[in-house]
């Protein structure tokens, strides 16, 4: 009877600091292999045009048991895929991204908003070209689990935002080519 009860003890007490280990803010480190923003505009009206950042780097800490983070973000502005190397070199050049003066954006969150338990909107800085603005990036999904391959902690998210390129120095063409670019990004990010 002694045994049992110190074994539940023990087990009680093991459940505890799982618990609390669990609980306490974790940094995690953003999957550059899983992680691409996405941004599209209107091309003359003609179509929508889609196009990507292949690099992505940044950290994000979540404390789940507080629903309170950060995240904090850079895109390499050179890793553009639009799906031609022409344009690719194009839209960096000075009317649009300048990525030989400006090679990164950064998005800096200030705030991260939870409703009923679940992670709807991340406000923060945006910075592009060396100008930054205030954003919302409207979530529209959120996971935080134990990867199954891995078998560590992970995140993973969807969200996205919509931002005036005119407002950030790279407005060429406006408004025939589109003003109004809209910003998604997929992200998913392990635990340090």
């Amino acid at each position: 009877m002694k045994k049992t009860n110190r074994l539940a003890t023990a087990l009680t007490l093991a459940a505890c600091l799982s618990a609390s280990a669990f609980a306490a803010p974790v940094n995690y480190t953003i999957d550059a292999g899983h992680t691409f923003p996405r941004f599209s505009y209107s091309h003359f009206g003609f179509s929508t045009q889609l196009s990507r950042f292949d690099k992505t780097t940044g950290a994000i800490v979540y404390d789940a048991e507080k629903q309170t983070g950060s995240v904090d973000i850079a895109i390499d502005i050179k890793s553009v895929n639009t799906g031609s190397t022409d344009f690719n070199g194009h839209i960096q050049g000075e009317d649009f991204l300048d990525s030989a003066k400006f090679p990164q954006a950064t998005f800096k969150s200030t705030k991260v908003t939870f409703t009923d338990g679940k992670l709807t909107s991340i406000d923060g800085n945006l910075t592009i070209k060396g100008v930054t603005k205030p954003v919302t990036l409207t979530v529209t999904a959120f996971q935080a689990m134990i990867h199954p391959m891995m078998k560590k902690p992970a995140i993973g998210a969807t969200a996205y935002t919509i931002i005036k390129r005119s407002e950030f120095n790279a407005g060429k063409y406006a408004p025939y080519v589109g003003d109004e670019v809209r910003i998604d990004i997929a992200l998913e990010a392990q635990a340090q």
